[in-house]
């Protein structure tokens, strides 16, 4: 439940706690006897000897370690197990947490820990252990990969995420000690951004609002003051209004025969920021700066006293929530509802019993007993409270195991973690939770991700609709299934959630790696018979390992992509071949940056700059002619650039210029051609073939859909000058696929 804690009561004299957050005061670190205690107390049976083994374990491997505030190391881990035990996780989750940062810091190693503490704890171990020496270029990369890494391990075992968030929690707890102002901040984004989600989506909300809490003050000080300072001014508005709320809930409930507890408070101030962030809403338009928590004994009771709630105030149409009905994928349950209090102050309620208040608080950690005579977690009892672990985050794993650059999956992960829910139907009845805004293509996503890869088409409420539609609550989704997996066009404004967007953009880097393997296969193909060879005949392996690549496929993708030359390919596989290759490509390609090397003219001033205009991209053999431009030097044009008739009496002078003997026999440049082909199979193989043959070499592709019948492929080939470009587009006319080809300028 969002916002922080407040008070109970059981009688109407209920008063308001603005939001908690402050870690509770306790001893500078539990001492071995206290944290066994701890334990003992939710599990007699516990292997005390296990954790007074891990106990003295951490404390000598962290030996002299001092932390920012002056404490011995071994201090943080030691309160990192505390907090476990006040989730009353089992022991292998203690000691892991008493370990997790031995691997990293100390001279421990996994197989030592292995071997005094067994394979689980060695696993729970590793999998936190932080990923923070990577070689990577920038802090949010850094954070994307690490977050990426591990949510591919809490995926084989959610322990690794418990013992994660206390070890957040605890440096959250203790952040103020860091020295420096834009270290702290960046944790308190960190934390904002991954933990507090993170811990949200297993359903641990307790530990999200301390953790966000602690965050915000930190990272929005000034924010959080000019909240405070609201609710300050609010408090003592209506502030009375929170003990009557409660006293007339007491006695309407009384009087029906419902016992309950009823828990007044304020949203915390990070609710309301991100509330007053998201819907771009004046502080006065919240409908839930006051929030009240009814726990009543069982499900019967939450209806019941749902609809006394509603007789006794005017509910807010469209605000009505069921989560026991629809729980949410982390198994939270509560009815939700918004009424016009006393005052006319809008009030949320929330509705539960005393289980689904625990599972709300502390999510996949209330499941956490006995069962069989040993104490662990208790699947079969959390699946029947709607929480499936692994369920909660499939879908982050299917994000990082997609692949794609550190930005792009922390973009698609954010997205999934920040949920507010719509709940639509498959055709067989199964309940679909989703945020808002989703469309049929997300909904396809969460159904399977086969499904999403092949999805063509919808019908909702048995009414084809387009896949742009945002669901509503009760849809009934019916996916229209295509013949093969691919990318959607225009998918980024077809998906709200990070699954499918993650899936979409794998696809379309897939269909992208086919073509340039295509390509590249083509290239390679056409090469070899240059030199006497066919690929069918050729084992490509060992060349392959010459030029870095594992297998044939990926060199075929390099050499689509521009990465690695056909040419290169031959001289890998036929080392024989190589003076003569050499002796064939003599030519160099040209620095464009070095234009003084390529153009001359006798009416030039000695030392003038020479730039390549980018309008009309002359390469050697095209006519050209040089433009003096105020602070540019010369820009060189060819005589025909559209652009000169523009430029005429704007400028100084023209200047006739020609190309060196060195341009003209020495180097090879880069002409572009646009090329429209009918849209049938062999296409790209035959063009490829004709440039080729006619010793081009195609540096880049693009493919561009004009219609259904046609396309325009867009080649960037080197050539030796204008008259080899030329002809290469004459060879690409003779074609009965081409419709039509020609250089694009610029």
């Amino acid at each position: 439940m969002p916002g922080g804690d407040g008070v109970a009561a059981k009688t109407p004299a209920g008063t308001l706690k603005a939001g908690a957050g402050d870690a509770p005061l306790r001893a500078r670190y539990l001492r071995q006897f206290e944290l066994v205690e701890r334990v003992r107390a939710y599990d007699p049976s516990v292997d005390e000897a296990l954790i007074n083994r891990a106990y003295v374990y951490a404390t000598s491997q962290h030996g002299s370690q001092k932390r920012h505030s002056g404490d011995p190391y071994f201090a943080h881990p030691i309160e990192v197990a505390g907090i476990l035990t006040e989730y009353k996780l089992d022991a292998a989750t203690i000691v892991a947490g008493l370990l997790h940062d031995t691997i990293e810091d100390t001279d421990a190693t996994r197989a030592e820990i292995e071997e005094r503490f067994g394979p689980q704890v060695a696993d729970l171990v590793e999998g936190v252990t932080k990923l923070s020496k990577l070689e990577i270029q920038s802090e949010e990369n850094k954070q994307a990969q690490n977050l990426q890494k591990f949510i591919l391990a809490m995926s084989r075992d959610v322990r690794v995420l418990l013992v994660k968030l206390a070890d957040r929690l605890h440096n959250m707890r203790t952040l103020k000690h860091v020295p420096k102002p834009e270290k702290r901040r960046r944790i308190a984004l960190e934390t904002l951004d991954i933990y507090g989600p993170l811990s949200r989506r297993i359903g641990m909300e307790r530990m999200a609002r301390e953790l966000e809490s602690l965050a915000f003050h930190e990272a929005f000080p000034e924010a959080e003051a000019a909240i405070n300072a609201r609710l300050e001014q609010l408090r003592a508005e209506k502030g009375a209004n929170v003990s009557i709320i409660i006293q007339t809930i007491l006695e309407v409930f009384e009087f029906s025969g419902i016992e309950a507890r009823v828990f007044g408070r304020e949203k915390q101030p990070y609710s309301i920021w991100k509330k007053l962030r998201r819907k771009s809403v004046e502080f006065s338009d919240l409908a839930d700066v006051y929030a009240f928590r009814v726990i009543v004994n069982n499900s019967d009771d939450c209806y019941r006293a749902l609809g006394l709630i509603h007789q006794t105030w005017r509910c807010v149409p469209d605000q009505l929530e069921d989560y026991i009905s629809n729980p949410k994928p982390n198994g939270y349950r509560s009815i939700h509802t918004v009424v016009i209090g006393p005052g006319n102050v809008r009030v949320e309620i929330q509705i539960r019993t005393e289980d689904m208040d625990q599972i709300a608080e502390v999510g996949v950690a209330a499941h956490w007993r006995y069962k069989n005579e040993a104490y662990g977690f208790d699947e079969e009892t959390a699946s029947a409270a709607g929480l499936d672990a692994r369920e909660a985050t499939r879908s982050l794993l299917e994000i990082a195991e997609h692949g794609g650059d550190a930005s792009e999956f922390l973009e698609n992960a954010k997205l999934e973690m920040y949920q507010d829910h719509v709940f639509a139907f498959t055709p067989k009845g199964a309940l679909i939770p989703l945020p808002h805004g989703a469309t049929p293509v997300d909904f396809a996503y969460a159904v399977h991700s086969d499904i999403g890869d092949y999805c063509v088409g919808a019908r909702i409420n048995g009414v084809d609709r387009p896949l742009r539609t945002a669901l509503r609550n009760g849809d009934v989704v019916e996916v229209i299934i295509g013949d093969k997996a691919a990318s959607l066009p225009g998918f980024e404004a077809l998906t709200k959630t990070g699954r499918a967007k993650s899936a979409q953009r794998r696809l379309q880097r897939q269909a992208r790696r086919d073509e340039f393997s295509k390509l590249g296969r083509e290239l390679v193909m056409h090469a070899l018979r240059r030199y006497g060879h066919e690929l069918a005949d050729t084992v490509l392996t060992q060349a392959a390992e010459r030029l870095g690549r594992h297998d044939e496929e990926e060199l075929f993708v390099a050499v689509g992509e521009g990465a690695v030359k056909a040419s290169a390919v031959v001289t890998a596989a036929f080392p024989g071949l190589e003076s003569q290759i050499r002796a064939d490509e003599s030519r160099k390609p040209m620095e464009k940056e070095k234009a003084k090397l390529y153009v001359r003219g006798s009416d030039l001033t000695p030392g003038i700059a020479l730039h390549f205009a980018e309008c009309c991209t002359p390469i050697p053999g095209d006519r050209i002619i040089g433009v003096q431009t105020p602070g540019e030097g010369v820009l060189i044009h060819t005589i025909d650039c559209d652009r000169l008739g523009a430029l005429e009496g704007e400028y100084g002078e023209w200047v006739d210029l020609a190309w060196t003997p060195a341009a003209l026999t020495r180097t090879l440049a880069t002409g572009r051609l646009i090329v429209t082909v009918e849209n049938k199979r062999g296409v790209l193989a035959e063009l490829c073939g004709i440039i080729a043959e006619n010793k081009g070499d195609i540096l880049n592709l693009k493919l561009a859909k004009r219609t259904s019948d046609f396309f325009d492929m867009i080649f960037d080939i080197e050539v030796a000058d204008a008259r080899h470009l030329t002809n290469i587009l004459a060879a690409l006319r003779t074609s009965k696929a081409v419709k039509d080809v020609e250089r694009v300028r610029g």
